[in-house]
């Protein structure tokens, strides 16, 4: 045996000493099968993820506030590291497979639009009357990384991309066991129906423990950026809140992480207690009514959707008259393969061009079109 299978064989070993719950790098499943390199699968994929050209534009994605000129206020970058981090906190506690766990919190955003969740709704108007299809960042994130930047992640990494809707809060997370046939499954019904695409869950204790971390990320932090801002006053939290898991990000999360680990640990599901589950519930609550419904100004929100609606039938326009000098096919499709080209709806190409765009790039083609 040489050094290089040695050194692979050490690797694989340090997975023995997980939790029986936890998911093996042995049971990776690729949509292309193929011969792996001296990294476990799960540990490939994290390097397949920070490589690819749509996960260097988290840099400049709105995370809740827009064009604000202070540093300090999170990007979408900033997000998904938290949430990558604190996802491998509670999976080192629970002796989870943190390679997997990194590689699903790295990439569950990367399908994001610009203007954060404002982008993602008017895009998802857009699609839904030019298409008939819903838009939802999580099954963008899948697309992008399969079909848009052509990689061959495991099921289970993108199964837990596809399944981490930090909007919805639960008091228990419990892995669903699927198949690749069954992801795949998900992935095509979701893309046709949003009801369904809100049912599921992910397939590994691993995409669970994401898909509770994502919530934890923002849940405090963006309270941290609207008191910064001067939007939020710290002692406007309500003391029912304040009084179980802190007044501060801190605090939150360290809270939320010790009783999920206090809980959790030794099961095959992730569990808040009662109490802390009713005030992260209480908490998102108040950040949505003070700090979510407040972010963007009435001019800016009108601005924003008729300045993508405007954008998109410029594009669109482009496409179908086949301009070769539009940037659409400068920048866009001149990086695509032949494949995507011909199998994809002109509406749909313009749809995945527009939730690539970083704001700064968004706002600055848009004035190209008024």
């Amino acid at each position: 045996m040489n050094n290089l299978a040695i050194i692979k064989e050490n690797l694989l070993k340090k997975e023995e000493n997980l939790s029986p719950y936890a998911t093996k790098s042995k049971d990776a499943i690729r949509l292309i099968p193929k011969k792996e390199d001296i990294r476990p699968s799960f540990f490939h994929d994290i390097d397949t993820i920070i490589h690819s050209t749509s996960y260097n534009r988290y840099i400049d994605k709105t995370q809740v506030f827009s064009y604000l000129e202070n540093d300090h206020i999170s990007k979408r970058m900033i997000h998904v590291q938290l949430v990558s981090k604190i996802a491998r906190t509670i999976g080192r506690c629970l002796e989870l497979n943190e390679d997997l766990i990194e590689a699903i919190a790295l990439g569950h955003d990367i399908g994001h639009t610009p203007l954060g969740h404002v982008g993602e709704k008017i895009l998802n108007d857009i699609s839904q009357r030019e298409l008939q299809i819903p838009f939802m960042h999580n099954l963008q994130s899948v697309r992008t990384l399969t079909v848009l930047n052509n990689t061959n992640l495991t099921i289970q990494v993108l199964d837990g991309i596809m399944c981490h809707n930090g909007e919805i809060l639960d008091n228990t997370y419990s892995p669903q066991k699927k198949t690749k046939e069954d992801f795949l499954h998900d992935y095509e019904e979701s893309c046709k129906n949003k009801n369904y695409a809100k049912k599921i869950r992910p397939m590994t204790l691993e995409g669970c423990v994401v898909r509770i971390s994502d919530i934890i990320a923002y849940i405090g932090r963006d309270v941290e950026d609207a008191i910064r801002l001067k939007k939020l006053k710290r002692n406007s939290i309500p003391k029912e809140i304040e009084e179980v898991l802190g007044n501060n990000n801190s605090k939150i999360i360290n809270t939320i992480i010790l009783d999920i680990v206090e809980n959790s640990y030794g099961k095959e599901k992730i569990i808040l207690s009662e109490k802390v589950f009713k005030a992260m519930n209480e908490l998102k609550k108040f950040n949505y009514r003070e700090i979510y419904e407040k972010a963007n100004t009435e001019e800016d929100l009108k601005y924003y959707e008729e300045g993508m609606n405007k954008l998109f039938y410029y594009l669109l326009d482009d496409l179908n008259n086949n301009k070769k000098d539009s940037i659409i096919n400068k920048v866009f499709i001149y990086n695509m393969n032949e494949e995507y080209i011909t199998k994809s709806d002109n509406k749909k190409i313009v749809i995945d061009f527009i939730a690539g765009m970083t704001d700064d790039y968004f706002m600055n083609l848009l004035k190209t079109v008024n």
